[in-house]
């Protein structure tokens, strides 16, 4: 038996691959605990959860205008950074309560990483996002260097500042959570595992109207995610104008956290403020939605074709990828209208080669082993409590035992 320590950011799409890996690590017998913001963990991971907590700063809010460049400084200097010095201390205090012999850390919850090193524990990636491993900077050296900078400030505080590599990608084990069907062929270094989407086996009890479904119509998904509520009411009006324009044939179920089309639902489309997503897509035909890595991923899990509309962060890249794979049609989130967004759907649904593409790319997922796959990779990388003194120098910028 080992123990496992997840330090996990607040954000939805991080937190559930990792639920996934921990309850199948726990099934295995070993012992797993949390370091994150309590009341999200325990709602995603379970409310048996062994949940250590940590401060995360009062708004993490951005505003909502942000694009390009803009939200990438905001991403960095006013998002991540701040999250990594609110959090240390919390997981400072799960360390040495739970003692771990692995700290699991998301690549975006750089407490985890940093703390590891400083204490001599080893510690794995879970990259959530393949954006990472897209070599997306590599025409802006600038910028590189300026993130590079930020993460030299943050070992110095938080880290060991004799280690050199870069604390997003562990040097004992990356856990990728998606495969080069749908990344292509990618910057990432050589202990990175891509292990495919990890679902939880938990059951999903979100109430639904499953009689309203009608199956002689083909069923489309809408989602914006669950950080874009502020962004995305234009653009679901627009959707589900251009699935009422095709009603004859289509339906729709739109993700509506905001709630900006409250109390327009009718038998052509359903708006609703939660979603049985993972239940859905084993009956959807089609996804719209803004390129976020898990929902990317779930839908191409099932074999189902999509329609992104990136709005920022690792979305173009997510977006890039899965036009490139075949999988897929992008969309402009601020200029996508019911045209736009009607035509791709039209090709998504009939031109049978998305669905070709989308499907090859759910074979490529189904093979890589999602969470029973990341929880063996996790028992290779786990040692002993007492052997972590001996372990600890090992680390610097080598590829570990991965």
């Amino acid at each position: 038996m080992s123990r496992f320590l997840f330090v996990v950011p607040p954000f939805v799409g991080h937190i559930n691959p990792a639920a996934a890996v921990a309850a199948e690590l726990t099934r295995r017998g070993h012992r797993v605990a949390w370091a994150g913001l309590p009341g999200l963990v325990e709602e995603l991971a379970g409310p048996g959860a062994d949940i250590h907590p940590c401060e995360v700063p009062r708004d993490l809010r951005r505003p909502p205008g942000l694009r390009g460049a803009a939200a990438l400084s905001f991403l960095w200097q006013d998002f991540l950074a701040p999250l990594a010095m609110a959090m240390a201390p919390g997981v400072e205090r799960a360390v040495a309560a739970f003692r771990p012999d692995v700290i699991v850390a998301d690549q975006q919850a750089l407490a985890g990483a940093l703390t590891a090193e400083r204490l001599g524990i080893p510690y794995a990636t879970s990259a959530t996002t393949s954006a990472e491993f897209s070599g997306a900077l590599a025409g802006m050296p600038k910028v590189d260097q300026w993130i590079h900078g930020l993460l030299a400030g943050l070992r110095a505080e938080l880290g060991d500042p004799a280690r050199t590599h870069d604390p997003r990608f562990s040097p004992d084990l990356v856990l990728a959570f998606t495969t080069t069907a749908l990344t292509g062929e990618c910057a990432a270094p050589p202990q990175t595992r891509f292990v495919g989407p990890a679902l939880a086996r938990r059951p999903d009890t979100t109430p639904f109207p499953w009689e309203w479904l009608d199956p002689g119509r083909h069923t489309v998904l809408v989602s914006l995610g669950t950080a874009n509520t502020d962004l995305g009411g234009r653009f679901l009006a627009e959707c589900a104008v251009a699935v009422r324009d095709r009603s004859p044939h289509l339906q729709a179920v739109v993700a509506d956290l905001g709630g900006v089309l409250e109390g327009t639902s009718d038998d052509t489309v359903l708006a609703v403020r939660r979603m049985p997503q993972l239940a859905l897509l084993r009956r959807a035909s089609a996804v719209v939605c803004h390129a976020g890595h898990n929902t990317v991923a779930e839908s191409l899990l099932h074999g189902v074709p999509l329609v992104v509309a990136p709005i920022r962060d690792d979305q173009p890249v997510i977006a890039a990828q899965l036009t490139t794979a075949g999988a897929g049609i992008r969309v402009r989130f601020g200029r996508g209208d019911r045209h736009a967004i009607g035509a791709a759907l039209d090709a998504v649904l009939t031109a049978p080669e998305y669905r070709a593409a989308a499907r090859r790319v759910q074979e490529s997922f189904r093979a890589a082993g999602g969470a029973a796959a990341a929880a063996t990779h996790l028992e290779e990388v786990a040692t002993p409590s007492e052997e972590i003194e001996e372990v600890a120098p090992t680390g610097q910028g080598e590829p570990g035992r991965s």
